[in-house]
C-alpha cells in the first residue's frame, strides 16, 4: 500500500470521547468526516465534524483559536465549498489538528479538552443539511457488472455498447433536486408506454427504484478550458458520501432513447450528511479493477500507474428496506444487497479526468456519482431493476411481502463502511429516503 498514512490513521489511537471508541462505530478518531448542520437554538448552517455521537462545531472552534490558520477561515463558512477549494495541504493540516484535539493520547487534547467540550453538540440534537452548494452534478455508469446486467435486460445480444470499456459513461443530473438524507421522496409522474399500448400515457410511475452509489466531491477543480490529468484529479477529490439515484424505470424505458436519462432520474437524488475524506480512506485504497487481458487499455489521458495501483476503494455498501407493514410490526430493515466499491470498472480519478478532458470546468463542491454499485453475483446488485429482473422476479421479504419495485411508504436505507485488517473500521453513516404518494 502506497497511499500516504500518518498518525491520524494509527489504529492504536483512541479519542477521549467514549462513543467514538465503541467497536464498529461509524465515526471513530480515524474518520473525522465533515458535514453541515444547524440546531434548534441556532438555525444558521455551520460546518461540523462527526466524532462518536457528537458533532464538533468548527466555526465556534475556529473562533476560539483552536484550528490552524489555513483551515480556520474556511471552517467559519456555512457550507464546505471554501474548505474544498482550499486544497489538500489545508485539508491534511486541519485533519491532523482535529485528530490532535480529539485524541486521548495528545498533550493538546489534555490541555484543551474543557475548551473543546464547549464546541460539541449531541448528534441527536442537530439537523443535517447538504454538505456543499452543488453547482454541477454528473452521474456515471462505472460498474461493469451493473452495465452488463442492465444491458442484458434491454439488449440481450449486446449488453455492453462498444464505447463502455473506452470511456467513462455519464450524464448531467439536476442539482435542484439533490436532497439530504431523511428527506421524503415524492413518487414522480411521467410518460409511460406499456408494450401493448399504441400510445403513451401520463401518470405516476409504477416502477420506482433506488440506485446504490457513492458520490465524490470535487475539491480544487480546474479552470474552464483546462484539463485534469488522472494524477491531478486524484489530488482534486475531497471526499465521498452515499448517494441514492432514485429512478422511474418505466419512464426511463420510454424516454431514454436517443439522448439518455431525463425525467426518470431528475426528480430526486439523496445524499448522505457526512463527507468522508480521501485522507481518511487512505488505508482502504485498493488496486483499480483488474481488466481482463482482452479488454482495451485506457487511452493515455485516462491511465496513471499510481491510480491503477490504488485508485479503487475497499468500501462495503449495503441497501436496506423497511415497508409500512414492517414499520408497523417493529421489524428492522431487511438487507436487499451488499457489495464492494472495489468492483467498479472506472476509478473516481478517471471519471474526473474524463469529465475535464474537453476543457469542462469542475468547481469545488461539484458531485460525481459513481453509478449503481453492483458486484458479480445477485446478492451484490445495487438496484431493484437488476435484483428483480425488471420486475419479473420480485424480491421476497421475511414477513411474506414481496417487491418488484418500490411502493408508497417504503423506506430505503443506504449504509457504507471501510474495513481492513490492521486498521480501524470507519463508516459513511446512512442515506435514508421514504416514498410518498404521487400528488393528485
Amino acid at each position: 500500500m502506497t497511499a500516504e498514512l500518518n498518525i491520524t490513521h494509527d489504529p492504536a489511537r483512541r479519542s477521549w470521547i467514549d462513543t467514538a471508541c465503541v467497536p464498529g462505530a461509524d465515526f471513530p478518531l480515524q474518520n473525522l468526516p465533515f458535514g453541515v448542520f444547524s440546531t434548534a437554538d441556532q438555525s444558521t448552517a455551520r460546518i461540523g465534524v462527526a466524532i462518536g455521537d457528537q458533532v464538533l462545531d468548527l466555526g465556534s472552534a475556529a473562533a476560539s483559536g483552536l484550528l490552524p490558520s489555513g483551515g480556520a477561515e474556511a471552517a467559519r463558512a456555512e457550507c464546505l465549498n471554501p474548505l474544498m477549494a482550499a486544497g489538500p495541504e489545508v485539508w491534511s493540516a486541519l485533519r491532523a489538528r482535529l485528530s490532535e484535539l480529539l485524541g486521548a493520547d495528545s498533550n493538546a487534547a489534555r490541555n484543551t479538552r474543557d475548551l473543546v467540550r464547549r464546541h460539541l453538540v449531541r448528534m441527536k440534537d442537530v439537523t443535517m443539511h447538504l454538505p456543499a452548494r452543488v453547482g454541477g452534478y454528473t452521474d456515471f455508469y462505472a460498474s461493469i457488472h451493473h452495465a452488463t446486467n442492465v444491458g442484458a435486460l434491454f439488449r440481450p445480444d449486446q449488453p455492453l455498447l462498444p464505447n463502455y470499456k473506452w470511456v467513462p459513461i455519464g450524464y448531467h443530473g439536476r442539482t435542484s433536486t439533490l436532497v439530504p438524507s431523511g428527506t421524503p421522496v415524492r413518487r414522480p409522474k411521467g410518460q409511460v408506454k406499456p408494450p401493448a399500448s399504441s400510445a403513451p400515457a401520463y401518470g405516476p410511475t409504477r416502477s420506482l427504484d433506488y440506485e446504490l452509489e457513492l458520490a465524490a466531491y470535487i475539491g480544487v477543480g480546474n479552470p474552464s478550458g483546462s484539463t485534469l490529468s488522472v494524477a491531478d484529479a486524484r489530488r482534486s477529490l475531497f471526499g465521498v458520501s452515499l448517494l441514492n439515484d432514485w429512478s422511474a424505470r418505466d419512464v426511463q424505458a420510454w424516454e431514454y432513447q436517443p439522448l439518455g436519462p431525463f425525467l426518470a432520474k431528475n426528480f430526486a437524488t439523496s445524499l448522505s450528511a457526512w463527507v468522508v475524506t480521501f485522507d481518511a480512506l487512505a488505508p482502504f485504497r485498493t488496486p483499480a479493477y483488474r481488466r481482463p487481458a482482452e479488454d482495451p487499455t485506457p487511452l493515455p489521458h485516462l491511465l496513471d500507474p499510481a491510480d491503477q495501483a490504488e485508485g479503487g476503494l475497499e468500501v462495503t455498501l449495503e441497501v436496506g428496506l423497511v415497508t409500512p407493514a414492517m414499520r408497523r410490526d417493529g421489524l428492522s430493515a431487511h438487507r436487499l444487497s451488499s457489495g464492494s466499491f472495489s468492483s467498479m470498472y472506472w476509478t473516481f480519478a478517471q471519471m474526473a479526468a474524463h469529465h475535464a478532458s474537453n476543457g469542462c470546468e469542475l468547481r469545488p463542491g461539484d458531485v460525481l456519482g459513481s453509478g449503481t454499485v453492483s458486484g458479480p453475483d445477485r446478492s451484490s446488485q445495487g438496484c431493484l431493476l437488476e435484483l428483480t429482473r425488471r420486475g419479473a422476479e420480485p424480491v421476497l421479504l421475511p414477513n411474506g411481502e414481496s417487491r418488484a419495485f418500490l411502493e408508497d411508504g417504503d423506506e430505503i436505507i443506504l449504509r457504507g463502511h471501510a474495513e481492513r485488517p490492521g486498521f480501524v473500521r470507519i463508516g459513511l453513516g446512512e442515506c435514508r429516503g421514504t416514498v410518498l404518494p404521487a400528488l393528485p
